[in-house]
């Protein structure tokens, strides 16, 4: 009995890091579009498929494979065999087989349409399509492959109707000649319910440069390796130099994106009501974190100070999801990578005005994580608190200086704002950690001290 191409990837689907259903059976996987972008063995297909949960529909974007034998380095990536076209046939994931993915950067490089999926090169750029392709492995909710020293394609997993926020902001803030953004080459993109959806970006692979989260933990753990009572700036390693520099960037990328994108206000009505939703968010994280409960005063205090704000607060178009992993320092400056925002809110969501302190509040909290998640499972982590808490300080400070310097707003009743965004995060971090890594729950907890 041969399994259908449906039935292969309905039991395939649930084990991939990128699909958002788990732990919920599939009631039902339906094959939404199947469009060819290269016959022959190997073929590619390219696969839009709605995966039913329940009341919860969900589409994703799967490029697979056909050979009639598969080679052993192809086969962890193997979903299973099938009849097509008269024959049996072995489906895998293309994005791992290079032989495949070069499609790809051809279509984009040549502006090239198949049949509803549209490659299209971004204005002014040239593509090297002779570049190969690597997968990287780390992320959670896409597929990224790097190709070759020059390009870093990032393919969505999960589709929402709508082109992605990060292919706007790049294009506008390239087009405006930012020096914080990665070069963008060319996107691919379908029509999912009448609209224009993003399927893919490619961007410049930013080779030489260094995360900064990794930038951070080096110098976090260069300050625990020295004697007991040296000062944070006599550490090897000192961060607090380019954490002035990266709140610098960020007050500049606010600054591009207010004049690349519309601007506005929200009233104290709806300020009320944000903070309403903050109480709400609290009230539901105490009760199924009880050690929260003991801090939940201090996060309420600053959420009242921040409903009796008598003044309108100034919003525009933010990263959404900003922290040390989203930031990469090349030889000349901090570049900010993802604006996709969260991936799990509707674009919607993801592309309304906010505050651009939200991104400083989460890059605040991004801090206070580099500095004491080393501290989790030590036995000495009681003697390290106090170098955890300098650091974090030392490197916030620098970071707000730089914001400030910068043209970030931070003044007056802006710090009232601030602060009750950065406990908002850290109510989410709390819930979060505890639900997965129990042993990081002082991180979130040390905010509200």
């Amino acid at each position: 009995m041969t399994t259908s191409l449906q039935g292969l990837l309905a039991g395939w689907i649930t084990g991939q890091r990128w699909f958002a259903g788990k732990g919920r059976a599939i009631d039902d996987l339906s094959i939404d579009s199947e469009i060819e972008i290269a016959a022959g063995d190997p073929a590619l297909l390219h696969l839009i498929v709605c995966v039913r949960q329940g009341e919860r529909h969900t589409r994703y974007q799967i490029p697979v494979g056909l050979r009639e034998h598969l080679p052993d380095r192809l086969g962890h990536v193997r979903i299973g065999a099938c009849r097509r076209g008269g024959r049996e046939v072995e489906i895998y994931d293309a994005l791992h087989d290079s032989a495949l993915t070069g499609h790809l950067l051809e279509g984009m490089a040549a502006d090239r349409r198949f049949d509803g999926v549209g490659f299209h090169l971004a204005h002014g750029a040239e593509i090297d399509a002779s570049q190969r392709s690597l997968v990287l492995t780390a992320e959670q909710s896409n597929t990224s492959l790097v190709y070759g020293d020059k390009y870093i394609f990032k393919l969505f997993r999960q589709l929402n109707p709508g082109v992605n926020p990060e292919l706007e902001i790049i294009t506008a803030l390239a087009d405006a000649g930012s020096a914080h953004v990665a070069r963008p080459y060319g996107w691919i993109e379908t029509e999912l319910q009448g609209e224009p959806t993003t399927l893919a970006i490619m961007q410049e692979y930013l080779q030489n440069a260094n995360e900064g989260w990794s930038m951070a933990l080096t110098s976090v753990r260069d300050l625990y390796a020295c004697p007991e009572g040296m000062p944070a700036e006599d550490a090897g390693g000192d961060f607090a130099a380019e954490a002035r520099r990266l709140g610098l960037a960020t007050a500049q990328v606010h600054r591009e994106l207010a004049r690349a994108f519309p601007t506005g206000t929200i009233e104290p009505p709806e300020i009320k009501r944000m903070t309403e939703r903050f109480r709400r968010r609290l009230d539901k994280a105490v009760a199924e974190v009880p050690r929260l409960g003991e801090h939940a005063d201090v996060a309420a205090d600053a959420f009242d100070r921040l409903s009796d704000l008598g003044h309108e607060i100034p919003v525009q178009r933010v990263h959404g999801d900003y922290h040390l992993g989203q930031v990469m320092r090349t030889m000349t400056d901090w570049v900010v990578l993802d604006f996709e925002g969260e991936p799990g809110q509707p674009l919607a969501e993801r592309r309304a005005l906010d505050s651009p302190l939200r991104d400083v509040a989460g890059m605040l909290r991004s801090f206070d994580y580099a500095a004491r998640h080393l501290l989790a499972d030590r036995p000495d982590a009681g003697n390290l608190e106090n170098r955890a808490r300098e650091w974090s300080e030392r490197n916030r400070a620098a970071f707000l200086a730089g914001y400030s310097e910068g043209g970030g707003r931070i003044r007056g009743d802006d710090a009232v704002l601030l602060r009750a965004l950065e406990l908002s995060k850290a109510v989410y971090e709390v819930v979060y950690e505890a639900r997965n890594r129990p042993s990081w729950l002082p991180i979130p907890l040390a905010a509200f001290r």
